[in-house]
């Protein structure tokens, strides 16, 4: 069974950093396209930076130059260092990985941002 574990989210203070972590078992990384999304309340699903298997990255508008993602495909692990944060950052940040059709999402880790 397709299983995606993230973690550390928290509360943090505006202008603070966090890093998430999420690890997979069930499916492996490495030559597929992973990433972040996040959700907050009565707002749409937003993709927030997204990894193909040649390292190539995309990022939200609102995120560039403040969220860095990374993998580790030995630990088949996706991360997002997130600095300057803002509270428009708070929401459930969910992590995902393409393998072919098939499309696998973790539970999600919340990240809230006190002003």
């Amino acid at each position: 069974q397709v299983q995606l574990v993230e973690s550390g989210g928290g509360l943090v203070q505006a202008g603070g950093s966090l890093r998430l972590s999420c690890t997979a078992s069930g499916v492996i990384f490495s030559g597929n396209v992973m990433g972040w999304y996040r959700q907050a309340p009565g707002k749409q699903r937003e993709l927030v930076a997204t990894m193909t298997s040649g390292r190539s990255t995309v990022y939200a508008d609102s995120v560039k130059g403040r969220f860095t993602i990374s993998r580790d495909n030995a630990r088949n692990t996706v991360y997002l260092q997130m600095n300057s944060l803002k509270s428009e950052d708070t929401a459930l940040y969910y992590c995902y990985v393409k393998q072919g059709v098939a499309i696998y999402w973790g539970q999600g880790t919340q990240v809230t941002v006190s002003s």
